[in-house]
């Protein structure tokens, strides 16, 4: 019987030293249901109920799904499928569009030699 107790308050003390961890790592505005102060002093003050209490009700839903620090977010749309960007519809507008782009470099390079045999 011992036994049993002591392995179940060694389980209690790993379950709250993790949801005391988790509590502390969650952002801010990621908890739910109370402000993360709240959360915290819930799962300090009780331990066993406040952690699963905090597991069930507290602990933010894309908490796995979160990226890590050295990780990016996937940009919501590819650059290729992003709403109003500019795709021509025939050959010949996209030759255009190429033209005036040539056009304005060559302006500004114009411009850039002007200003620098100027000074």
């Amino acid at each position: 019987m011992f036994y049993f107790g002591g392995l179940f308050g060694v389980l209690t003390l790993g379950l709250w030293l993790f949801c005391l961890v988790d509590v502390i790592t969650t952002n801010d505005g990621d908890t739910r249901n109370l402000p993360k102060i709240g959360w915290l002093l819930i799962v300090l003050f009780f331990p066993l109920v406040g952690s699963i209490v905090w597991l069930v009700a507290g602990r933010p839903e894309r908490a796995s799904a979160r990226p890590r620090s050295y990780e990016r977010d996937m940009p919501g749309f590819p650059e290729y499928d992003r709403p109003g960007r500019f795709a021509a519809t025939d050959a010949e507008s996209d030759a255009e569009f190429l033209r005036r782009c040539r056009e304005r470099a060559e302006e500004q390079r114009r411009k850039a030699r002007e200003s620098r045999e100027d000074t």
